[in-house]
């Protein structure tokens, strides 16, 4: 479906810092595509000038983002902001991982 000039897409642009202590490994990243699959947007994670899909876990391991990490979430679609506010609050809670 093509767009017509001018129309706004539904773009959505937000960071998180990596805070877990082993970085952004198996665990967390399965629960990140978790979150991202849950959306209709495409989700993209940026980090170092690679870009990935969110809803790939090879994808998001190949980031091999250490703690303190910058990630750029960038989501394009009509849920995008509901997407990227949502990482940023799994980020938060450091995906859920407790050792």
């Amino acid at each position: 479906m093509m767009q017509e000039r001018g129309q706004k897409s539904n773009l959505a642009k937000g960071t998180f810092v990596v805070a877990n202590d082993k970085g952004l490994h198996t665990r967390p990243s399965t629960e990140l595509v978790k979150c991202a699959t849950s959306f209709k947007a495409q989700v993209n994670l940026v980090y170092q000038n690679v870009t990935v899909n969110a809803k790939s876990l090879l994808g998001i391991l190949t980031l091999a983002a250490a703690r303190g990490s910058k990630i750029v979430i960038e989501a394009k679609g009509e849920d995008a902001e509901l997407a990227v506010k949502t990482i940023i609050q799994l980020a938060k809670n450091k995906f859920y991982i407790h050792y």
